[in-house]
């Protein structure tokens, strides 16, 4: 018959000694597990981005996501600040190429949700009645050890924190003189990306290991910042390359986000199909060709039903992260390779949903009964 000794709990190894120097591990903020796989997913600032992204409901660590934009239009960069916005506010280390610090002073600002002040108000007093509850009868059966409070406030810190802010492109974001952020300027050179990987390899390596960096390239080999040198297939695909495997060794600290103007750099050309296959997941963003006449009521707008704002482009997922056994990136409405999208880009957000056309015009009562479920449409 074994014995084992009163009072110990099961599974749990000895104690440790008061003058020990052990500390729980610490976890990045703005990290979480992927509801799929557990794979470390981080938010790219826009919750409907990341509901599309293979049912991860965010962007896997050690994973790049390319998005392409046709036009001459900028909505690619909308959700590139939300990008780095997020990691601002997350405090991950945040890499802009070739923009400088200009760019990053006009990051969006946090939205202010209705309600919020009420909101944080009863959040206080709760917590308030909680301590008090906790410490009621502190004294009264004896001396007792008070909490670890480092410990309870640096989780209570990781579960306060959301995962995904809401921005508004109308407002500033308030960069905190604490601030991670990391300007890689574009060197004229005949190798313009070794400055780029030598500057985010000896970050990543002079950084702790629970770190999570972001890196932002805007409008990738466009003439405007970039050099002609850096369009040749021997640089563009060589700094891909380099990129992957950065990506592959510190698969739970580094994200990438690029956009790529469409009509400088076609789908049909080589070296943006090769670019295709070493990304992990590409976006295509296709404008409207003209927008649609504001004097419509939101009810005869194409795609937009009720009181939403009309659609101002449509959204093509071409590849998504693959991050699971079987080969898949979600099931379901993760799912959304193939689906029809748009999105629509106001002053507080960036939205992406489904997207339908109107009713025919004349036809009244399709018009009135637009957007509306009756008992027709649930009978088997």
């Amino acid at each position: 018959m074994a014995f084992r000794k009163r009072n110990v709990v099961v599974g749990r190894g000895p104690p440790s000694e008061p003058g020990s120097n052990s500390s729980p591990a610490q976890t990045a903020t703005g990290v979480r597990p992927s509801p799929l796989t557990s794979h470390s997913v981080t938010s790219t600032g826009t919750p409907s981005l990341d509901d599309i992204l293979g049912g991860h409901s965010g962007l896997p660590l050690g994973s790049s996501l390319l998005i392409e934009e046709s036009g001459t239009t900028d909505f690619a960069g909308a959700l590139l600040r939300f990008y780095a916005a997020e990691g601002v506010c997350h405090g991950h280390i945040v890499h802009i190429v070739g923009l400088g610090d200009a760019w990053a002073r006009g990051l969006p600002g946090i939205a202010e949700e209705k309600g919020s002040r009420r909101k944080a108000a009863s959040a206080d007093v709760d917590e308030k009645m909680k301590i008090a509850w906790r410490y009621e009868r502190l004294g009264q059966a004896g001396e007792r050890a008070l909490p670890d409070r480092s410990i309870s406030s640096q989780e209570t810190q990781i579960q306060q924190a959301p995962f995904s802010h809401s921005f508004d492109l109308s407002k500033r974001l308030v960069i905190p003189t604490d601030a991670k952020i990391n300007s890689i300027p574009i060197k004229p050179t005949q190798k313009p990306f070794d400055g780029i990987l030598s500057s985010l390899t000896h970050s990543l390596n002079s950084t702790p290991s629970h770190s999570v960096h972001r890196l932002v390239i805007p409008s990738i080999l466009s003439p405007v910042i970039w050099p002609a040198d850096a369009s040749r297939p021997e640089h563009f695909l060589r700094f891909l390359h380099s990129l992957r495997v950065l990506l592959v060794q510190y698969s739970t600290r580094l994200t990438a986000m690029i956009t790529l103007p469409l009509e400088l750099f076609p789908r049909s050309s080589g070296s943006i199909r090769w670019a295709e296959l070493i990304c992990d997941g590409v976006l295509e963003l296709t404008p409207f060709p003209h927008l649609m006449d504001a004097s419509n009521s939101p009810a005869e707008s194409g795609g937009a039903r009720g009181i939403e704002e009309q659609p101002q482009g449509m959204l093509k997922v071409h590849k998504l992260p693959i991050n699971t056994e079987r080969g898949e990136g979600g099931a379901g409405a993760g799912n959304s390779i193939g689906a029809d999208l748009a999105f629509t880009v106001s002053r507080p957000k960036f939205l992406i949903q489904p997207f339908s056309l109107p009713p025919v015009e004349g036809d009244q009562e399709a018009q009135k009964d637009a957007g509306k479920l009756t008992g027709k449409d649930v009978e088997f």
